[in-house]
């Protein structure tokens, strides 16, 4: 009961602050884009006669490079269902831009890191390689909008020292292209290794901000815009990073309430008030997650009602409901009943958004982004 008292109070109070409007705002934001994780269902089948538990973990049992056909499957669903100005569902698909070049770390005899982008790592398989054509077909069609993610989904520095020193189980994993290993796969992995802006010295702060100019020059590149909003890996980032961001074009922040903050002696600061609307010290606005659908985290939990509940909440407080959700939701290219079983959920999800709130409106994250800083109207 206590428990429950608890979330009622925290999921309402979390919509009190801040910005507000009195449209129903809905948008989609979707993590990892353009990421490898598990390279294919072949690799996963070699971890575990490897002895390496990747099926504890659903970011490596479901999560890959979106296949045509995971793309054709999702973009069908969110152009089923129309807003009150004919706008379908839009998915603001996060993206990292690169993936590690593995061939060239290992000719340097792990000395040096070297990446590609992730439109070079889709043209490595037959499943992906027009993968990107797809890509581009969703964003005119209006319901795929990238968004920048960083330039990949990995602690550089972190993962180099361990396989400088030839730790067995991530060097079995690179051998595969694989580098998605967590705790939960390898117990004796001390943090992770899926946060790229998870430390803090002044070394660190340099990497990560030439890293985010590479990443920001490479999104422009590949996709034809600048990113005006940014999400950071594992909601962690230092506001040192914050002004290269916006050297970049970035002006809005995605993410939770919650922000932890890298510290240079190590160890963390948590901040709890990045409300929707409000900004950091560095100017940029906050577009706050208060709604969540998760099925391939939690297979068990009734996500499409609790995420309809978490939209009334967002809408009694007249904040826009800002849902997240991780490609693996999606992805069926290691399983593809995870795909066939969460589209569907998604389906009846938007269906019921569209049916309660007639005045609906589908955006992406830097539209939203734009009408808070009265940048654009209806």
């Amino acid at each position: 009961m206590l428990k429950k008292i608890r979330q009622k109070f925290t999921r309402n109070f979390i919509n009190i602050p801040g910005w507000r409007t009195r449209r129903k705002i809905v948008v989609i934001e979707s993590d990892d884009w353009g990421s490898i994780r598990m390279p294919s269902r072949e690799v996963y089948e070699k971890m575990l006669k490897a002895g390496i538990r990747v099926d504890k973990d659903p970011y490596n049992k479901y999560d890959s490079l979106a296949t045509v056909e995971d793309l054709e499957a999702l973009f069908d669903i969110l152009s089923s269902v129309k807003d009150k100005y004919g706008n379908p569902a839009v998915l603001t698909a996060n993206t990292v831009v690169a993936n590690p070049c593995f061939e060239k770390i290992k000719e340097s005899g792990f000395s040096q890191y070297f990446y590609e982008p992730f439109i070079e790592t889709l043209k490595r398989s037959k499943a992906t390689e027009r993968a990107f054509e797809y890509w581009k077909q969703g964003m005119e069609a209006g319901v795929f909008h990238p968004q920048l993610h960083g330039r990949e989904h990995l602690n550089v520095k972190k993962w180099m020292e361990l396989l400088q020193k030839d730790d067995k189980v991530l060097k079995t994993a690179f051998d595969h292209q694989l580098f998605g290993i967590t705790s939960s796969v390898y117990p004796d992995l001390k943090g992770s290794l899926m946060g790229a802006f998870d430390y803090g010295s002044d070394e660190d702060i340099v990497f990560q901000k030439n890293s985010l100019r590479i990443g920001s020059d490479l999104f422009k590149n590949i996709l034809g815009y600048p990113s005006e909003s940014f999400i950071a890996t594992r909601y962690t980032w230092s506001p040192a990073i914050e002004n290269t961001l916006i050297e970049g074009g970035v002006k809005f922040l995605q993410g939770t309430v919650s922000q932890k903050i890298p510290l240079k002696g190590g160890g963390f600061n948590y901040k709890n008030n990045n409300f929707q609307g409000a900004q950091s010290k560095a100017g940029l606005i906050y577009l706050t997650r208060n709604c969540y659908f998760e099925p391939s985290l939690q297979p068990d939990f009734n996500w499409i009602d609790d995420c309809l509940n978490r939209i009334r909440i967002a809408f009694r407080w007249n904040k826009a409901a800002v849902i997240g959700m991780h490609r693996l939701n999606v992805i069926g290219a290691l399983d593809k009943s995870n795909r066939t079983n969460n589209l569907l959920q998604l389906k009846m999800l938007l269906t019921e958004i569209v049916k309660r709130y007639p005045q609906v409106e589908f955006m992406s994250s830097d539209k939203l982004g734009r009408i808070i800083a009265n940048e654009d109207h209806p």
